[in-house]
């Protein structure tokens, strides 16, 4: 005979003498089936932050992916951990996106000044075109050389990490994506200072650079750091400034999804589909800290709080790669990445010049 209930909230299974604790029972139920997968990308993500506090250059989301592609190759994550893995990828991944809003004031563009707006956006455009013109001509395919590209014009893996949903990008493009951003950010920090010395830039100059050449932040203040105390602040500016370019990208790859969408089926998409709920959340955010309903005193806790839920999702991301597919992809992919950092970084110094941005 079944016994249902203990009073302790357990039930002994049919034929069974033990008892089966109310959590076990909910889990296996399928309610609870997110939690394994969801706490291992929680254990790598706390690791992941520590050493990233130690070592800001490599960062927490970059170690994240690291640490979860490590793990992978040891042991290949079990069935049942794929619930929390995805719950950790996809929603834990926007809401992260979402919260990096809340750092931005949609004011800040008016504040750069006249010479960062087109060198800015010029270097942005040239990254974008040269990531689709030479990720063709390189067989690389379209949403890794999306990905490698909005990571490099905008800003590393906080870029990938808003362009991942919008498109439906595969983890291990992810990981490939990142890892490729993180190899140029590390270049950056080592030749950057040392071309501005070159170069006789002034402060002024160089944070500008950096700011729009640099991709993660912890990376653009590690390179302005080394040049000088004094090129941080614009540094820094430039490149909350350049975050703001997510909006308009995503919302573009959200109107070719749709596109692309109602060119192969005869049903019509809804226009509300075209907009991902993270980016109007990204949206409001900003707007609330434009306006003072953010107080200054939240925003280093929301900064910690995104970026450790992007750190959460990266660490899914990589506990889900597919290391035979990153094998199978080969080193074009690295190639387009060191192309687009040379383009980049080209045109930044060349927009200057153009625009007198402090070049002697």
């Amino acid at each position: 005979m079944r016994k249902e209930t203990d009073g302790q909230g357990t039930r002994s299974a049919p034929g069974h003498g033990a008892p089966v604790p109310a959590a076990s029972r909910w889990v296996r139920s399928g309610r609870g089936s997110w939690i394994p997968g969801l706490a291992l990308a929680l254990l790598i993500a706390g690791a992941a932050t520590a050493v990233g506090e130690r070592i800001p250059v490599l960062g927490g989301p970059v170690t994240a992916v690291l640490l979860g592609v490590l793990v992978a190759s040891v042991r290949r994550p079990a069935p049942r951990l794929t619930p929390g893995l995805r719950l950790a990828g996809k929603p834990v991944l926007q809401a992260g996106v979402a919260l990096l809003g809340a750092q931005l004031s949609l004011y800040q563009v008016l504040h750069v000044g006249g010479s960062s707006l087109p060198v800015m956006t010029g270097s942005l455009a040239a990254c974008l075109v040269a990531a689709r013109v030479l990720g063709r001509r390189l067989g690389v395919e379209g949403d890794l050389r999306t990905l490698i590209g909005a990571g490099t014009g905008i800003c590393g893996a906080s870029a990938i990490a808003a362009v991942t949903p919008v498109i439906g990008a595969a983890s291990a493009q992810v990981a490939y994506a990142i890892s490729t951003i993180f190899l140029f950010n590390i270049a950056a920090v080592v030749v950057f200072p040392v071309v501005g010395h070159l170069l006789g830039m002034d402060p002024h100059a160089f944070g500008l650079f950096a700011g729009t050449a640099v991709n993660d932040m912890s990376s653009v203040v590690a390179v302005a750091t080394a040049y000088g105390p004094a090129a941080v602040d614009d540094a820094v500016v430039v490149k909350l400034t350049r975050t703001l370019m997510i909006i308009p990208l995503c919302l573009g790859l959200a109107l070719l999804a749709g596109r692309r969408a109602r060119s192969g089926a005869s049903a019509r998409v809804r226009p509300t589909r075209l907009v991902p709920w993270f980016l109007v959340a990204f949206l409001l955010a900003a707007a609330a800290n434009s306006t003072g309903l953010v107080p200054a005193a939240a925003h280093p806790g929301l900064k910690e709080l995104s970026v450790f839920l992007i750190t959460v999702a990266l660490s899914a991301v990589g506990l889900s790669t597919d290391l035979g597919a990153l094998r199978r992809t080969g080193p074009r992919p690295l190639l387009l990445g060191a192309c687009l950092w040379a383009t980049v970084s080209s045109s930044s110094l060349a927009l200057q010049y153009v625009f007198g941005g402090g070049l002697s």
